[in-house]
């Protein structure tokens, strides 16, 4: 399926961190995400009105720098603390506050990118588009994201087509493709710097 892609386009940026943290770990072993990246190729010139990243914070507080971090490129977070409960189980959960947040700023965008491959937000990709006209634009890798969001979405941009430009640490023969490998994405396959931005 083919989208609009102008300048003059208002988006917004709406990053599951631990969806695509997990996608990397168990897809490239250890690899870490390069959100500085992400964040450039799906925008893709357009109007950046807001990117948000909805992260979990730990008792510890590691994860300050990594959040500081994405502050520095532009992105805000969104954070909410990793409940445990008893017999050890942990959860860190913010679909519904992700929908919420794209539902309340979709009057003020012309599209919409979800950075997931959770299924869970299939429903809200159909009501932006139905009930609110918005262009939803899906960025995740394609390995592990779920096929009814690719669908859903008016665009799915595959991080696993080049994952050395996506992820840190990663380490793969070069190869002379397309970087982003899904239905657009950025082409070539010149180096671009490294800004460490990760999860």
């Amino acid at each position: 399926m083919s989208v609009t892609k102008h300048k003059d386009q208002r988006v917004g940026v709406f990053i599951d961190a631990q969806n695509l943290y997990h996608s990397a770990k168990n897809l490239y072993d250890d690899a870490r995400v390069n959100f500085s990246n992400i964040l450039e190729d799906a925008v893709a010139g357009r109007k950046l009105i807001r990117a948000m990243a909805y992260v979990i914070s730990t008792k510890s507080g590691e994860e300050q720098a990594f959040f500081e971090a994405l502050g520095k490129i532009g992105i805000e977070t969104r954070s909410k603390e990793l409940q445990e409960f008893w017999g050890g189980a942990k959860k860190g959960d913010w679909d519904v506050g992700l929908a919420v947040d794209a539902i309340t700023l979709a009057p003020k965008l012309d599209a919409i990118i979800i950075a997931s491959g959770d299924g869970d937000f299939e429903p809200l990709v159909k009501y932006l588009q139905i009930n609110m006209g918005i262009q939803v634009e899906v960025v995740a890798f394609g390995k592990s994201a779920s096929s009814k969001l690719r669908d859903a979405a008016d665009d799915f941009f595959d991080l696993s087509g080049d994952p050395s430009a996506y992820l840190l640490g990663f380490k793969e023969k070069r190869r002379s493709v397309p970087r982003g490998g899904g239905r657009s994405g950025r082409e070539g396959n010149e180096p671009r710097p490294r800004r460490a931005v990760s999860l």
